[in-house]
């Protein structure tokens, strides 16, 4: 067994249901390559599940990845990960892990300051990261579903998100 503390993450400003979930650019790795990508060109194809998640190699980036696979939830929709981690990081995570999901690589965390989910990571100063996060945007670029963690280590609630699923992808 993992022996950690849980740490209260505090209050945060995201993005709610209804409200514009913001646009950005950044690699966008499969198995095979990465290429610059827009958020919003994903989203303007169909629903997209936007998963904030940590470093790669980190537990929860794991068992949370684990879970979005063994639910099948790219076989219904677009699932893409974001973190903060490498181009080649994520091509190992996707490739050791199995993940049938495309990740976005942001290195300096810009994006999760845009979606008011930047995380100090204790006691590295100058070092931040998301929060783990999910968001359902739809084809207009809104949002139909939000969670964001209040504390450290905490994993989304899948059957949540996957009722959200169901209510909001055809």
């Amino acid at each position: 067994m993992v022996d950690f503390d849980v740490v209260d993450l505090g209050p945060v400003d995201h993005p709610a249901v209804g409200e514009s979930a913001p646009d950005f650019t950044r690699p966008l790795v499969n198995a095979e390559y990465w290429e610059d990508t827009s958020f919003s060109a994903l989203y303007e194809e169909g629903p997209v599940l936007l998963v904030f998640h940590t470093m790669d190699g980190a537990f929860p980036s794991t068992y949370l990845w684990n879970e979005v696979r063994d639910r099948g939830w790219t076989d219904r929709l677009r699932v893409v990960g974001l973190s903060v981690s490498s181009p080649y990081e994520h091509k190992t995570l996707i490739e050791e892990r199995g993940v049938d999901a495309t990740l976005f690589s942001d290195p300096a965390n810009g994006v999760a300051e845009r979606y008011g989910i930047a995380n100090d990571l204790d006691g590295m100063t100058g070092v931040s990261e998301p929060r783990p996060a999910v968001f359902l945007v739809d084809t207009e670029g809104t949002v139909q579903y939000a969670w964001v963690a209040a504390e450290w280590p905490e994993f989304p609630d899948y059957d949540e998100v996957e009722a959200a699923i169901d209510e909001h992808v055809a």
